[in-house]
């Protein structure tokens, strides 16, 4: 299909074709599956479709990721199989008007089995999607805290020769230093691949935070690692902590950054789906109640650093607080919308967990409310 606007429209002319070729509540069945497409995909019903049939390889890897994240979800079996089969036949009739030219297959239990699989990498705790709609959320995050920092990190660095980002996500804290520092070798490391392109001084090696880091003793002259409280579970901190120092050269600096999983001031709705996530969050094994926000520095200590320096801070949550504000309450707000269905778990309906945080934001700007940050860091004795 052609990009932008022209897509997008002719995406939503076709919806409303396919749409009316069905009985009332066949039609609301269909319309909710596409919804929900949508939603997962972070993008209006029009566009979402429109990059749907952009291309049959990007249709059949939007499927797939689609097919994972109901997985993800905990639907069943029928449900996930109704959903995938409304969006081949949307393609089907797309095809029959001559939009595109191929057709969109459903992935058999096999490939979405085999695809979960491969984007968990192992025993993972993280629940949030692995998509693109995420992608945009954590480069908002990723601006919300440069700006509030006024830097991409605190700790005193001369020239790094080995930069390691564990957790890397989008890949574009480690581009940014890829560019302060040239002659640096950036690596990053997570469960998915970095976005492309890569700067020529950057590599990214695919794996599980749990099951270890692939590198040899004292590689890095720079570790990093920021917003993993809902990837480790609480068991697990001592042990990350271990694998962090380990592969931090002698000298080397280790730095960590985590955001307190809450908002205060907060309303009745705010805190009824802090609640609910807050739950969720611990039947994964998760830091719920700050435990692990609170001890960064100390457990710098314990992993065998020295100069160890905590420094802490607030970010708005709202249009309120300005240019951070309107970042932080987009990031929060995407966040819940794109976990919607996983409340169904803690007794709550999708619609109405969205009417709950629908009413957080307004609570977030008649309190003005804040979210709190940590920055821990130190350096690994000679």
């Amino acid at each position: 299909m052609a990009a932008g606007r022209t897509a997008g429209e002719g995406a939503e002319r076709l919806v409303e074709r396919f749409l009316a070729g069905w009985s009332h509540r066949t039609r609301q069945a269909y319309a909710t599956d596409l919804q929900d497409f949508a939603r997962v995909r972070g993008k209006t019903l029009a566009d979402a479709v429109a990059d749907l049939l952009e291309s049959h390889q990007q249709g059949r890897r939007l499927i797939l990721d689609f097919a994972v994240e109901l997985r993800r979800r905990g639907r069943g079996r029928a449900t996930v199989q109704r959903r995938l089969g409304t969006l081949s036949s949307l393609a089907e009739m797309a095809g029959e008007l001559g939009v595109v030219e191929w057709s969109l297959e459903v992935p058999s239990d096999e490939e979405v089995a085999s695809a979960a699989q491969a984007r968990q990498g192992g025993d993972v705790a993280y629940f949030l999607p692995r998509n693109e709609a995420e992608i945009d959320r954590l480069d908002v995050q990723h601006y919300a805290l440069q700006e509030r920092l006024g830097a991409n990190y605190l700790a005193p660095l001369e020239q790094p020769a080995r930069i390691l980002d564990v957790g890397c996500g989008t890949g574009l804290w480690a581009y940014e230093l890829s560019a302060k520092f040239p002659d640096a070798h950036v690596i990053g490391f997570d469960l998915e691949v970095s976005k492309r392109p890569w700067p020529p001084t950057y590599r990214f090696v695919r794996g599980n935070l749990l099951q270890g880091l692939p590198f040899a003793d004292g590689r890095f002259d720079f570790v990093h690692q920021r917003f993993l409280m809902a990837g480790i579970p609480v068991k697990d901190w001592a042990r990350t902590m271990t694998e962090l120092v380990r592969v931090t050269r002698p000298h080397g600096w280790l730095e960590l950054v985590e955001m307190e999983f809450d908002i205060a001031p907060a309303g009745q709705a705010t805190r009824r789906v802090f609640e609910m996530a807050w739950r969720l969050g611990r039947n994964a094994g998760l830091d719920t109640t700050g435990i692990i926000f609170r001890s960064l520095g100390e457990r710098a200590r314990r992993a065998g650093l020295i100069d160890v320096e905590t420094r802490e801070g607030t970010v708005s949550i709202g249009e309120w607080g300005g240019r951070i504000g309107s970042m932080m309450a987009t990031d929060f707000r995407a966040l819940f919308i794109r976990t919607a269905g996983l409340f169904e778990k803690v007794g709550v309906s999708e619609q109405e967990f969205l009417e709950l945080v629908t009413a957080a934001q307004q609570e977030w700007e008649e309190h003005h409310s804040l979210s709190r940050f940590t920055v821990a860091m130190g350096r690994k004795p000679g």
